[in-house]
């Protein structure tokens, strides 16, 4: 039993080490300014159309589904409020989660694993320079720069989506529709979102960096390690959503 938990065990000692490692070297990104925007600009450039593609759809389907409920209880002018607090508080930082995840991690995997397979990583150790300051750090810092980018990019998709949605498909009246943006919504609601959204990033682009810097083996490997990018990202974004949404009803609810 001991022997099986050995590898797991030991992959979160190493990213644990690995985080710790660059939040203590976060200091150091004010000489890394070139690469933190190299890598903001490469993350945000295969990251923005796949934003766009997938925040329309999502916010497309939270009106439909929530002005038919209003509707069914006589209460559609409330549609801007509910759409407004849909993508602000859960479609905004989801679909950055799925999006940082599954497109900017994944290119920071691959990237830092070709790297790894070419032994790259361990002439800079050679060398003296430290993979972490020079490689970790900015790219952490990028993703989650682009990430609370993202989140205000979906939110105004969505509550642009959602009005035009509802007043020209379902008769929504539009003065109503404005002014219940901000009924449920508030300066707490977007702090929590950007708080949610600038976590992912963060998060995803560790994942990524850890992946990537400790992958072993050929070109077949990096490409597991990509998989495995998304598949963890997913799975501590979500358990992280929740938990910040927990505490978040906590707050603004008191």
């Amino acid at each position: 039993m001991a022997r099986v938990l050995d590898a797991p065990l030991k992959g979160v000692g190493d990213f644990v080490a690995m985080s710790l490692d660059t939040f203590v070297s976060f200091p150091s990104i004010v000489r890394q300014g070139r690469e933190f925007v190299e890598q903001s600009w490469f993350i945000a450039r295969v990251s923005m159309m796949a934003t766009i593609l997938v925040a329309i759809p999502f916010t497309v389907l939270v009106s439909f589904t929530l002005n038919i409920l209003l509707r069914e209880i006589g209460a559609a002018d409330l549609s801007g409020a509910g759409a407004a607090l849909g993508a602000v508080t859960q479609v905004g930082p989801m679909v950055t989660v799925l999006i940082v995840a599954g497109a900017g991690a994944t290119a920071i995997c691959a990237d830092l694993g070709a790297r790894t397979i070419r032994e790259e990583i361990d002439a800079m150790e050679v060398l003296g320079i430290d993979p972490v300051k020079r490689l970790v750090v900015p790219r952490v810092a990028a993703s989650t720069f682009v990430a609370l980018l993202l989140n205000g990019l979906v939110c105004t998709i969505g509550i642009l989506g959602g009005f035009l949605f509802s007043v020209l498909l379902q008769g929504v009246n539009p003065g109503a529709f404005v002014d219940g943006i901000t009924l449920l919504t508030g300066l707490g609601e977007l702090i929590l979102a950007q708080i949610k959204a600038g976590m992912f990033g963060m998060l995803a682009g560790l994942v990524a960096c850890y992946k990537g810097l400790y992958v072993r083996g050929g070109p077949k490997e990096v490409g597991s390690a990509v998989n495995e990018t998304v598949v963890f990202a997913f799975m501590a974004l979500f358990v992280v959503n929740t938990v910040l949404t927990a505490v978040g009803v906590k707050v603004l609810g008191a």
